[in-house]
């Protein structure tokens, strides 16, 4: 990236000035590597972004961030309804409240490692994955409304889970506010046997160990010690979230010339708040996040019941399940004064410091933990938020180790079958639906994750508190 429109400011942030429609400043937090491989468009759409009304700026960019639709992934803004703000369905991207949810065994990694390659096929077979691949569950219309307004909640009502799990949840696994009434019936139908999958593209559920302990004291705090088995589970809210994004932002763009919005990308739809098309959006935007929750929710039954056929009496407790893909209303200080804003998080995950009002008993005194995904054959990482990370970035984080190359350029350059020759030999095993599609998720097409959960540590945004490393990745 060129730093032409770029001014340095303190260590590891880059401020971009008001320019032409801009209303508001723009900050990357990077390492000069970490900027230096991020495209040229990650700065056109920090300024489109920031040409939006309402905004209390300035605009951000994680250090994983990466061109995406109208936002960059990576993106963080925050829209005060006070001052004529709106809300982006752009902002929030078609794969709603997409996240990672952490669970944590009772298994240390010489107990799993030798057999490996079996767990990897008894999650294989028991968690459906890959593009456009049904579950075990068939919902009715009354089931899908319920799900819909109960999120992982609803799914521990039927059976999967523990009640325990809700404790480890934002949100205690169930977004208020929920409209099913606004998911349209084409949304719903692609819903109605997806519960519970997978999916495919850079979505995952990996097998992973607790490498490294970078703070006892948090580590201590959230149960973790060295050498301890967890389970990664990467998903959101499939088909039904990537039609709510189509059909609200449809509306979005034909209230556009009547509100007089001169978007600079019509990727940047939105709508006042406090608007019928925005109420519409939020309703059908937290559906979809329940929709989100329930599939993680039932996911996990379903890895506990595979590492139970292996591993008979092995607990997995889940530690945290937040996601990367939302808009909140969110309490937060500025210019001194208490106000409630929409923060915007693309490819961003709120990290709540352990003094935040809204941390919850939980992880009171301790931070909200932040899992980190890598690429399949790298670390990911568990960092916990900090209270510095409310007034440098409205409580945000990073979300993963963010795309270097596109899907495209992927393809060209890796091999899907070499990728798999190559992590077998390193003592991980992959299975996967799609062996061609393995290329676009090569590590070689992410930025160093290491290098990104370093530097939101240096900023203060988030703690680094433990590096894990893959044992079994499962990929659609």
């Amino acid at each position: 990236m060129q730093r032409r429109n770029l001014t340095r400011g303190e260590a590891l942030t880059w401020d971009m000035p008001p320019t032409g429609a801009m209303r508001v400043p723009a900050r990357l937090f990077a390492s000069a590597a970490l900027l230096e491989a991020m495209e040229e468009g990650v700065l056109t759409q920090l300024a489109n972004v920031a040409s939006l009304p309402g905004l209390v700026g300035p605009v951000l960019a994680m250090p994983d961030a990466h061109v995406g639709y109208g936002f960059p992934i990576g993106c963080v803004a925050a829209s005060d309804p006070e001052a004529g703000g709106v809300i982006s369905a752009g902002g929030v991207g078609f794969d709603i409240a997409c996240g990672v949810r952490l669970l944590v065994a009772d298994l240390d990694r010489r107990e799993v490692a030798p057999r490996r390659e079996a767990l990897a096929d008894a999650l294989f077979a028991a968690v459906p994955a890959g593009r456009g691949t049904g579950g075990r569950l068939r919902l009715s219309e009354r089931d899908l409304t319920a799900m819909l307004e109960g999120g992982a909640a609803w799914a521990v009502a039927r059976g999967f889970g523990e009640a325990a799990d809700l404790a480890g949840c934002e949100d205690d696994g169930r977004l208020a506010g929920a409209d099913p009434a606004m998911v349209s019936a084409r949304a719903r139908e692609r819903q109605r046997d997806a519960l519970g999958t997978l999916g495919s593209g850079n979505h995952y559920l990996e097998v992973q160990y607790v490498d490294d302990i970078a703070d006892a004291r948090l580590a201590a705090a959230l149960g973790l010690a060295p050498g301890q088995v967890t389970v990664s589970v990467h998903c959101g809210s499939r088909g039904l979230g990537h039609q709510v994004a189509t059909d609200h932002m449809a509306a979005m763009l034909a209230e556009a010339p009547r509100l007089g919005f001169a978007l600079p990308d019509r990727e940047l739809a939105c709508a006042p708040l406090g608007s019928d098309t925005a109420t519409r959006y939020l309703g059908a935007m937290r559906a979809a996040a329940n929709c989100a929750l329930a599939g993680r929710q039932v996911i996990t039954q379903l890895v506990r019941e595979a590492f139970d056929r292996l591993f008979p009496g092995a607990r997995l407790r889940l530690l945290t399940d937040v996601s990367h893909n939302f808009c909140r209303a969110e309490r937060h200080t500025v210019a001194g004064r208490q106000k409630t804003l929409y923060v915007h998080r693309k490819g961003a995950t709120r990290a709540l410091g352990p003094s935040h009002p809204d941390i919850g008993p939980r992880f009171a005194g301790i931070g909200q933990p932040v899992p980190v995904g890598g690429s399949m054959g790298t670390a990911s990482y568990l960092l916990t938020g900090t209270d510095a990370g409310q007034s440098l970035a409205f409580s945000s984080a990073c979300h993963g180790a963010g795309r270097s190359l596109s899907r495209k350029q992927a393809l060209k350059r890796f091999s899907g079958k070499a990728l798999l020759s190559d992590l077998a030999g390193r003592g991980i095993a992959i299975r996967a639906h799609d062996l061609r599609g393995l290329g676009e998720e090569a590590p070689g097409a992410y930025k160093d994750i290491t290098d990104v959960a370093q530097t939101v540590h240096a900023l203060g945004l988030a703690a680094i508190t433990a590096r894990l490393r893959p044992l079994a990745c499962i990929k659609g």
